[in-house]
């Protein structure tokens, strides 16, 4: 997995998040399209590095954040912009969609 790509839990997600545009793949191990889209989330770690953080957050491993942003499939995408919440999607977006989804907010 790309050192670029970065891990939340509920201790780190909200420092994570707080400054800057961040990317969130809330995903969990046991979901099929989570894997699908993990390779195109850890290209886009590549792709954005300096511009957007991009961070994975393991549903069953943080269920106080995941509860907390209602999130109710996965795999769901949040674009966070200085710890605001700007844009949600759900279910697998291919490469070229979600990097202009991130960089519009750039």
């Amino acid at each position: 997995m790309s050192d670029k790509l970065v891990h939340l839990n509920d201790d780190n997600f909200q420092q994570t998040i707080s400054q800057g545009v961040t990317l969130v793949d809330f995903y969990a191990t046991w979901c099929g399209p989570c894997r699908m889209i993990a390779p195109i989330v850890e290209q886009l770690s590549t792709t954005l590095q300096g511009k957007a953080k991009v961070a994975k957050l393991d549903i069953d491993q943080a269920q106080s954040t995941t509860a907390d942003l209602q999130i109710t499939s996965v795999p769901t995408l949040i674009v966070f912009k200085d710890g605001k919440e700007v844009k949600r999607v759900v279910g697998v977006k291919d490469l070229d969609y979600l990097l202009n989804l991130v960089q519009s907010f750039t």
